[in-house]
């Protein structure tokens, strides 16, 4: 199934009407597609139509149809041919690319263009590769806006080196005095782990229970939420008698075997509901 958005569809009209001034329904406005900071122009920019006929709906003489057809392709070129247009256009290509790979909402996506933008003007960009800047601020923009991803998804989208990536992060955290929310909230994580691992609803709910008291206790500071969301998903498997591995909810959370029996360990102790 393709989706398609964001789409300036000009074969057909899009109408709509500003007040009762001036005839009311009647007063009739072409609107184009919103404005938006995803885009190098904004979505501002003016282009040149394909259309072989004039307002009054005459056909264009091939004398002028061919002088626009030029003026098209150098109108084309001027959009492109500033350094900053091209940055943002290449920017801004590989940023609908991974919207498609990690399923960003469109306020996640406009959050990244701003930060990006920002880090460009305060020349962060120069000398470090575009991929990184922009998947870090994918990742800030994720964690501002409470969507459940971690580095190492945002890494594995955009092919880039977690080392790298974190350094990115680093240095836009730093430079531009950016504040992040300090953990992921875990209802959300318990939500995205247990849909990865095809969990039915009557586990999740059981798992929300356990985390909820984990985080009134507080038992969770310090601790990675993916790995205590998968700990809890696990012992809720067990006590409703799902089917599932440790190795199948540590895939699902994108966390070692390790890590979830260490985190089992520690919250068992803890925590005597786990022991029931």
């Amino acid at each position: 199934m393709v989706i398609s958005q964001n789409t300036d569809d000009n074969t057909r009209p899009e109408w709509r009407s500003f007040g009762s001034e001036g005839g009311g329904g009647n007063n009739r406005s072409r609107t184009g597609m919103p404005t938006t900071l995803a885009r190098h122009d904004k979505g501002l920019t003016t282009i040149i139509g394909r259309t072989d006929r004039d307002a009054s709906g005459n056909k264009i003489d091939a004398s002028i149809r061919s002088k626009m057809e030029r003026l098209k392709v150098w109108d084309f070129r001027s959009h492109s041919h500033d350094s900053t247009n091209k940055n943002l256009i290449q920017a801004f290509n590989e940023l609908d690319k991974l919207k498609d790979k990690l399923c960003l909402p469109d306020a996640v996506i406009e959050r990244t263009a701003y930060i990006y933008r920002k880090a460009r003007q305060r020349g962060l960009v120069r000398g470090r590769t575009i991929d990184g800047i922009l998947s870090a601020a994918i990742y800030i923009a994720c964690r501002d806006l409470g969507v459940p991803k971690t580095l190492k998804e945002v890494a594995a989208a955009s092919s880039i080196r977690f080392k790298i990536l974190s350094r990115s992060y680093r240095i836009l955290v730093t430079e531009l005095d950016i504040s992040t929310p300090p953990v992921i909230d875990p209802m959300k994580c318990i939500v995205k782990v247990a849909n990865n691992a095809d969990l039915n609803e009557n586990t999740k709910r059981r798992a929300m229970d356990v985390m909820n008291n984990i985080t009134k206790r507080e038992i969770s500071a310090g601790k990675h939420p993916m790995a205590v969301a998968a700990t809890v998903l696990y012992v809720s498997c067990l006590n409703t008698g799902v089917n599932k591995t440790q190795t199948d909810i540590a895939d699902a959370a994108g966390i070692t075997e390790v890590t979830l029996r260490n985190r089992y360990k520690d919250l068992k102790d803890k925590l005597p509901q786990l022991n029931n």
